[in-house]
Protein backbone atom coordinates (compact mmCIF):
# COMPACT_ATOMS: atom_id res chain seq x y z
CA UNK A 1 0.00 0.00 0.00
CA UNK A 2 2.68 3.10 0.30
CA UNK A 3 5.25 1.65 -2.56
CA UNK A 4 6.12 4.71 -4.23
CA UNK A 5 5.50 6.60 -0.75
CA UNK A 6 6.28 10.22 -0.85
CA UNK A 7 6.74 13.18 2.02
CA UNK A 8 3.86 15.21 1.60
CA UNK A 9 3.19 19.12 2.43
CA UNK A 10 2.98 20.10 5.83
CA UNK A 11 -0.68 21.41 6.49
CA UNK A 12 -3.40 21.02 8.61
CA UNK A 13 -5.45 17.78 8.35
CA UNK A 14 -8.29 15.38 9.37
CA UNK A 15 -7.17 12.13 10.54
CA UNK A 16 -8.64 8.74 9.82
CA UNK A 17 -7.78 6.37 12.05
CA UNK A 18 -8.68 2.51 12.15
CA UNK A 19 -9.51 0.77 15.34
CA UNK A 20 -6.29 -0.95 15.90
CA UNK A 21 -4.63 2.48 15.25
CA UNK A 22 -7.35 4.32 17.52
CA UNK A 23 -7.27 2.01 20.20
CA UNK A 24 -3.65 2.78 20.38
CA UNK A 25 -4.77 6.26 21.34
CA UNK A 26 -7.81 5.00 23.32
CA UNK A 27 -4.97 3.10 25.57
CA UNK A 28 -3.09 6.22 26.46
CA UNK A 29 -6.09 8.32 26.96
CA UNK A 30 -7.70 5.33 29.57
CA UNK A 31 -4.03 5.95 31.40
CA UNK A 32 -4.61 9.51 31.72
CA UNK A 33 -7.75 8.47 33.52
CA UNK A 34 -6.22 7.36 36.37
CA UNK A 35 -7.12 8.45 40.14
CA UNK A 36 -3.42 7.99 40.82
CA UNK A 37 -2.23 10.59 38.43
CA UNK A 38 -5.24 12.68 39.71
CA UNK A 39 -3.35 12.21 43.01
CA UNK A 40 -0.10 13.69 41.54
CA UNK A 41 -0.96 16.05 39.32
CA UNK A 42 -0.12 14.32 36.79
CA UNK A 43 -2.89 14.43 34.32
CA UNK A 44 -4.66 17.30 31.90
CA UNK A 45 -7.97 15.77 33.18
CA UNK A 46 -8.12 16.44 36.89
CA UNK A 47 -10.95 18.45 38.16
CA UNK A 48 -12.45 18.34 35.14
CA UNK A 49 -15.43 15.92 36.70
CA UNK A 50 -19.11 16.70 35.51
CA UNK A 51 -17.08 18.69 32.67
CA UNK A 52 -17.56 17.93 28.74
CA UNK A 53 -14.22 16.59 27.56
CA UNK A 54 -14.97 15.23 24.42
CA UNK A 55 -17.74 14.88 21.67
CA UNK A 56 -21.18 14.07 22.54
CA UNK A 57 -20.81 11.26 20.66
CA UNK A 58 -18.18 9.43 22.35
CA UNK A 59 -18.67 7.38 25.28
CA UNK A 60 -15.93 5.42 26.75
CA UNK A 61 -16.16 3.24 29.64
CA UNK A 62 -14.21 0.43 31.32
CA UNK A 63 -15.94 -2.99 31.28
CA UNK A 64 -14.26 -6.01 31.91
CA UNK A 65 -17.49 -7.90 32.41
CA UNK A 66 -18.03 -7.75 28.43
CA UNK A 67 -17.13 -11.24 27.43
CA UNK A 68 -16.31 -10.34 24.09
CA UNK A 69 -13.28 -7.89 25.03
CA UNK A 70 -10.02 -9.15 25.49
CA UNK A 71 -9.36 -7.92 29.10
CA UNK A 72 -12.64 -9.85 30.43
CA UNK A 73 -11.85 -11.00 34.14
CA UNK A 74 -14.20 -11.32 37.04
CA UNK A 75 -11.72 -9.76 39.62
CA UNK A 76 -9.22 -7.14 39.70
CA UNK A 77 -5.38 -7.46 40.85
CA UNK A 78 -6.55 -6.65 44.67
CA UNK A 79 -9.42 -9.92 44.31
CA UNK A 80 -12.38 -7.25 44.46
CA UNK A 81 -14.87 -8.01 42.17
CA UNK A 82 -14.80 -6.41 38.51
CA UNK A 83 -16.98 -3.96 37.42
CA UNK A 84 -17.91 -1.89 34.42
CA UNK A 85 -17.11 1.83 35.04
CA UNK A 86 -18.20 4.75 32.92
CA UNK A 87 -15.27 7.39 32.27
CA UNK A 88 -16.78 9.05 29.59
CA UNK A 89 -20.90 9.11 29.08
CA UNK A 90 -21.40 11.33 25.76
CA UNK A 91 -18.53 12.86 26.07
CA UNK A 92 -18.79 14.13 29.65
CA UNK A 93 -16.01 13.10 32.29
CA UNK A 94 -17.86 10.82 34.59
CA UNK A 95 -15.11 9.98 36.87
CA UNK A 96 -11.55 8.42 37.49
CA UNK A 97 -10.62 4.80 38.13
CA UNK A 98 -9.20 3.51 41.93
CA UNK A 99 -7.50 0.51 43.32
CA UNK A 100 -7.60 0.60 47.33
CA UNK A 101 -4.76 2.61 47.79
CA UNK A 102 -5.26 5.38 45.96
CA UNK A 103 -8.70 5.27 46.79
CA UNK A 104 -8.20 5.60 50.11
CA UNK A 105 -6.11 8.62 49.66
CA UNK A 106 -8.89 10.49 47.69
CA UNK A 107 -11.65 10.09 50.19
CA UNK A 108 -13.50 7.67 48.03
CA UNK A 109 -13.90 3.62 47.03
CA UNK A 110 -12.52 1.54 44.55
CA UNK A 111 -13.66 0.54 41.05
CA UNK A 112 -11.87 -2.60 41.30
CA UNK A 113 -9.33 -0.95 38.95
CA UNK A 114 -6.08 -2.56 40.45
CA UNK A 115 -3.81 -4.45 38.15
CA UNK A 116 -0.65 -6.06 38.73
CA UNK A 117 2.05 -8.10 36.75
CA UNK A 118 3.79 -11.37 38.45
CA UNK A 119 6.40 -9.64 40.27
CA UNK A 120 4.63 -6.19 40.85
CA UNK A 121 2.44 -4.79 43.77
CA UNK A 122 -0.83 -3.51 42.48
CA UNK A 123 -1.63 0.14 40.99
CA UNK A 124 -4.28 1.32 39.06
CA UNK A 125 -5.09 0.73 35.32
CA UNK A 126 -7.83 -0.46 32.86
CA UNK A 127 -8.74 -3.93 32.40
CA UNK A 128 -10.98 -3.63 28.56
CA UNK A 129 -11.78 -0.35 27.65
CA UNK A 130 -14.65 0.43 24.86
CA UNK A 131 -15.58 2.38 22.96
CA UNK A 132 -19.27 2.74 22.08
CA UNK A 133 -19.89 2.55 18.30
CA UNK A 134 -21.15 5.37 15.90
CA UNK A 135 -22.99 5.55 12.72
CA UNK A 136 -20.63 5.98 9.92
CA UNK A 137 -19.63 2.91 7.96
CA UNK A 138 -15.44 3.33 6.73
CA UNK A 139 -16.24 3.78 3.31
CA UNK A 140 -18.86 6.91 4.56
CA UNK A 141 -16.07 7.94 6.78
CA UNK A 142 -13.50 8.28 3.61
CA UNK A 143 -16.26 9.80 1.39
CA UNK A 144 -16.65 12.50 4.38
CA UNK A 145 -12.89 14.21 4.62
CA UNK A 146 -11.96 16.58 1.58
CA UNK A 147 -8.00 16.62 2.70
CA UNK A 148 -7.26 14.04 5.11
CA UNK A 149 -4.98 11.43 6.18
CA UNK A 150 -5.77 7.56 6.40
CA UNK A 151 -2.57 6.26 8.94
CA UNK A 152 -1.11 2.81 8.64
CA UNK A 153 1.09 3.24 11.41
CA UNK A 154 2.24 5.59 14.09
CA UNK A 155 5.88 5.15 15.16
CA UNK A 156 7.04 6.76 18.87
CA UNK A 157 3.56 7.39 19.93
CA UNK A 158 4.17 6.34 23.35
CA UNK A 159 7.57 8.05 24.22
CA UNK A 160 5.79 11.59 22.12
CA UNK A 161 3.10 11.79 24.77
CA UNK A 162 3.48 14.42 27.53
CA UNK A 163 1.11 12.39 29.93
CA UNK A 164 0.62 15.60 31.74
CA UNK A 165 0.01 18.60 29.34
CA UNK A 166 -1.67 16.18 27.13
CA UNK A 167 0.82 16.91 24.27
CA UNK A 168 1.82 14.63 21.36
CA UNK A 169 3.67 13.82 18.63
CA UNK A 170 4.21 10.87 16.57
CA UNK A 171 5.82 9.54 13.18
CA UNK A 172 3.55 8.28 10.83
CA UNK A 173 2.54 7.21 7.56
CA UNK A 174 -0.28 6.72 5.56
CA UNK A 175 -2.90 7.28 2.38
CA UNK A 176 -3.90 11.02 1.44
CA UNK A 177 -7.73 11.29 1.39
CA UNK A 178 -8.15 13.84 -1.15
CA UNK A 179 -12.18 14.88 -1.83
CA UNK A 180 -13.91 11.62 -0.37
CA UNK A 181 -11.13 9.30 -2.37
CA UNK A 182 -8.19 7.80 -1.42
CA UNK A 183 -5.32 8.76 -3.31
CA UNK A 184 -1.48 8.26 -3.16
CA UNK A 185 0.59 6.94 -0.09
CA UNK A 186 2.96 8.85 2.01
CA UNK A 187 5.83 8.64 4.10
CA UNK A 188 8.18 10.73 6.81
CA UNK A 189 5.19 12.34 7.96
CA UNK A 190 5.21 13.98 11.98
CA UNK A 191 1.49 14.19 13.40
CA UNK A 192 0.82 16.78 16.69
CA UNK A 193 -1.69 17.63 18.36
CA UNK A 194 -2.70 17.25 22.24
CA UNK A 195 -5.22 14.08 23.06
CA UNK A 196 -7.99 16.91 24.95
CA UNK A 197 -8.48 18.29 21.85
CA UNK A 198 -8.32 15.19 19.86
CA UNK A 199 -11.30 14.05 22.28
CA UNK A 200 -13.20 17.41 20.80
CA UNK A 201 -12.39 17.31 17.37
CA UNK A 202 -13.66 13.90 16.86
CA UNK A 203 -15.61 14.19 13.57
CA UNK A 204 -16.77 10.94 12.79
CA UNK A 205 -17.20 7.54 14.90
CA UNK A 206 -17.70 4.03 13.12
CA UNK A 207 -20.07 1.99 12.97
CA UNK A 208 -18.09 -1.77 13.92
CA UNK A 209 -16.05 -2.33 17.05
CA UNK A 210 -13.03 -4.24 16.86
CA UNK A 211 -11.77 -6.23 19.80
CA UNK A 212 -8.31 -5.65 20.14
CA UNK A 213 -6.33 -8.19 22.00
CA UNK A 214 -4.52 -5.62 24.26
CA UNK A 215 -7.62 -5.15 25.71
CA UNK A 216 -9.24 -1.78 23.87
CA UNK A 217 -12.50 -2.35 21.84
CA UNK A 218 -12.73 0.66 19.70
CA UNK A 219 -14.19 1.59 16.20
CA UNK A 220 -12.41 3.72 13.35
CA UNK A 221 -12.41 7.53 14.94
CA UNK A 222 -12.47 10.49 12.31
CA UNK A 223 -10.46 13.57 14.27
CA UNK A 224 -10.18 16.76 12.41
CA UNK A 225 -7.91 19.76 12.72
CA UNK A 226 -4.17 17.66 12.84
CA UNK A 227 -1.47 19.22 12.43
CA UNK A 228 0.63 16.98 9.66
CA UNK A 229 4.28 17.80 9.43
CA UNK A 230 6.23 16.74 6.22
CA UNK A 231 8.09 19.03 3.15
Amino acid sequence: ALLGATQPASRTVTLLLEPRIAASLLAIIGGMLSGERVLKGRTPFADRVGEAIAVPALTLVDDPLDPAGYGARVHDGEGLAARRNALISDGVLDGFLYHTVSASRAGTTSTASAARGLRSTPAVGWHALAVAPGSASFEEMIAGIDDGLLVHSLTGLHSGVNAVSGDFSAGADGIVIRDGRLAEPVREITIASTLPKLLQDIVAIGDEVEHRPGGVSCPALSIANVSMGGS
